[in-house]
């Protein structure tokens, strides 16, 4: 099943409550596509969950996969930064769970995620 993946900025406009990012999460849910998120970016924007209230809702949502790093995706973000010389391991984890998750991403980092692998779908947030 395709997914949406959204990335750590994808995160913030949620909490921020960013309409473009709602009508974007509105309309995948819409066509029927799940809505994952990777734990990495998860990590670098959780900080309470009694003041994102915003983000706690998505996490809570039915349609949404927090997705963990395993064997697999972990392996791929590794080769990924090896390929592109980088280091940046959450960027490559989300890259890796778009991979193997189809759909599109969205995303503040269109640059580093581009680098990363460019057959990608980023739409900018």
């Amino acid at each position: 099943m395709r997914a949406t993946t959204l990335d750590a900025g994808a995160l913030i406009a949620v909490e921020r409550a960013d309409r473009r990012v709602t009508a974007l999460l509105t309309a995948a849910r819409a066509r029927g596509e799940r809505l994952a998120v990777p734990a990495g970016a998860l990590a670098q924007v959780w900080r309470d969950g009694r003041r994102q209230a915003r983000l706690s809702a998505l996490l809570r949502s039915r349609a949404v996969d927090v997705v963990p790093l395993d064997d697999v995706d972990a392996r791929l973000a590794g080769q990924l930064c090896g390929l592109r010389r980088t280091k940046d391991v959450v960027d490559a984890s989300v890259v890796a769970c778009a991979i193997r998750r189809g759909g599109v991403v969205l995303t503040s980092d269109l640059e580093d995620l581009q680098r990363l692998e460019r057959r990608l779908r980023l739409v900018p947030v």
